[in-house]
């Protein structure tokens, strides 16, 4: 028997509060509500991954990824791991092209089992080109008050790029929130995310105020809903800065599309989208057409964070970084994984894997 062969995949609850809600345009999060999927080899050797269903983002959740893990078992048990791709390409026929938050969850820690059987780390895996990161920081949905601490804090703390979550049913106090964290974080770049909650020309009016009031946008991620591609190719035209695709942007056929329309000029990566043989394909395709590169996630722990971040260092080139979640978590359940100061990311101590481990449970606690 190869020692390779994949012999277990379990699929657990993994519930971890948040300091508070993590407000975006579709609704807020009040807890991560995500699943730890570890993988056994035929030598023992186990990898884990995270699932992190976002119901606001794409309308995934907890229970509907559970189910989709089990049910994808039966395409993972007894096949070899070194056959990661094909294994891939079996596991987003099974789910019929959706469940990519359960397919994410099973990729990475079949890639995680498999790095750490070579002594490779995840990062290495992906190419090598570097180790180190710097991510923004996101700035929730909610009164301007509490953007204004927000700026303060990250500012402080050595944040020299702000996401700013805008639009949905709050957008009209967009124009107040922008004045308070330019005022509170004169120096900071601004990328205004309308996870598909503005409409064209509100999208363009709030770029135009963020630069009244003297700021920098580096970007406007998603300023309109997924299919309203007219939008999307009216902002990238008139607004005067970058112009990412996310929700618009699931599939690497999305950002065919994507390009072949101008509808954006950079694409938002998230490994929890559709996995990490998507994300491959995606970032090729991005490249490709001259797209620049962004990686983010969804509402992850440093588990998930950290396989994302070894995905952009290990390929290189990502102008944007926003892997910030594990931040706004109450708890960590992980052992290990990326080291941060700040904003500063750094795969430097990963020696195997990805590096992040379930923290052992004190026996008396229970």
């Amino acid at each position: 028997m190869s020692p390779t062969l994949i012999q277990r995949v379990s699929v657990e609850a993994l519930d971890i509060p948040l300091h508070e809600p993590f407000g975006i345009a579709g609704g807020a999060q009040e807890r991560a509500a995500n699943l730890l999927v570890t993988v056994e080899l035929a030598d023992g050797t186990l990898g884990f991954g995270e699932a992190a269903p976002l119901p606001a983002f794409n309308g995934e959740t907890q229970e509907a990824s559970r189910a989709a893990a089990l049910s994808l078992r039966a395409a993972v048990v007894g096949a070899d791991a070194r056959a990661w791709r094909a294994i891939a390409v079996a596991l987003r026929a099974a789910a019929g092209g959706g469940a990519g938050a359960a397919r994410c969850a099973i990729e990475t820690a079949i890639l995680d089992a498999l790095t750490k059987r070579a002594s490779m780390p995840l990062w290495a895996f992906f190419g090598g080109a570097g180790t180190a990161l710097t991510t923004d920081i996101t700035i929730t949905t909610g009164s301007p008050e509490r953007a204004e601490e927000a700026a303060r804090r990250a500012s402080a703390m050595g944040f020299r790029a702000l996401k700013v979550k805008v639009g949905g049913r709050l957008a009209a106090s967009d124009p107040a929130r922008l004045e308070a964290i330019v005022a509170a974080a004169p120096e900071a770049s601004l990328i205004l995310d309308g996870n598909g909650g503005l409409t064209a020309a509100e999208a363009l009016a709030l770029v135009a105020h963020a630069r009244r009031l003297g700021a920098t946008v580096a970007l406007l991620e998603q300023p309109v809903p997924r299919d309203d591609w007219d939008g999307m190719k009216e902002v990238t035209r008139r607004a005067g800065v970058d112009v990412a695709a996310d929700e618009s942007a699931a599939s690497a056929a999305d950002v065919l599309r994507v390009a072949a329309e101008r509808a954006a000029t950079v694409v938002n990566i998230k490994l929890m989208k559709g996995g990490i043989a998507e994300a491959l394909d995606i970032a090729a395709v991005a490249r490709a057409a001259g797209l620049g590169l962004m990686i983010g996630g969804m509402v992850e722990s440093v588990l998930a964070m950290t396989a994302s971040a070894c995905f952009a260092a290990g390929l290189g080139g990502f102008s944007f970084v926003d892997l910030d979640t594990p931040m706004f978590l109450a708890e960590n359940p992980f052992d290990g994984g990326f080291a941060q100061r700040g904003p500063a990311l750094s795969l430097e101590g990963i020696r195997a894997g990805h590096g992040a481990a379930p923290k052992r449970r004190d026996p008396e606690a229970g």
